[in-house]
Formats: structure tokens, C-alpha cells, sequence
């Protein structure tokens, strides 16, 4: 192995990757064009997160996932512990793209 050869690889929080995934999947933008806009690397990088992350079950062809916003269990057959869990799942989902749009509205200033 060579010595001195730096890490390419980047990180990306999950706020940006979801942000991603939502902008590919309303339409915005193709999976090459996000590549592009925000300098992903790797030519499959934005194609797994869309099956890690996306509405899009890819394991039963062309069926869509229950919205991720959404309670996939009926809410009246929860107790209060499993509801309260099911809505802190979600507002740390929803704190979570929040603070993706604030990043982003904070580099187009």
C-alpha cells in the first residue's frame, strides 16, 4: 500500500442524504444530476441511498413504502409507550430535515 496517499471518501450526514433522495424522488433532479450539483463521488453513491433511504421498495419491484411521515402501524392499536416512541421517531426525523433546509438555505446566502 502506498504511503502518503490521502482518503478520498467523504461523509455525508443523513440530513443531506435525505434531502437528496426527496429532491430525485419529487423530480427535481436525476440521481447524475444531484451527483453533479453537489459533488458527490462515486457513480453509485446516490443510488444507494435511494434504496436505503427512499419511499421506493426496491426489494418488490414497483410498489411504494408507506410514506416515512406517516404512521405505518394503525395509532389506535399502539399503547402510549410504542405511540410516544412512533412520535419521537418522527420529530427526530422531521428536526433532522429541518436542519438540512436551514444548512441549505444557508449556503445559497
Amino acid at each position: 500500500m502506498e504511503q502518503g496517499v490521502k482518503r478520498t471518501q467523504r461523509d455525508y450526514s443523513l440530513t443531506f442524504k435525505l434531502a437528496v433522495v426527496d429532491q430525485i424522488e419529487k423530480g427535481e433532479l436525476t440521481y447524475t444530476q444531484a451527483q453533479e450539483r453537489y459533488g458527490i463521488q462515486g457513480r453509485s453513491t446516490v443510488l444507494v441511498w435511494l434504496r436505503k433511504h427512499g419511499r421506493q421498495d426496491w426489494s418488490q419491484g414497483a410498489s411504494i413504502r408507506a410514506d416515512r411521515s406517516q404512521a405505518v402501524t394503525d395509532p389506535k392499536n399502539l399503547t402510549p409507550e410504542q405511540r410516544i416512541k412512533e412520535l419521537e421517531q418522527q420529530l427526530q426525523f422531521m428536526s433532522q430535515k429541518a436542519q438540512f433546509f436551514e444548512a441549505v438555505v444557508d449556503v445559497l446566502k
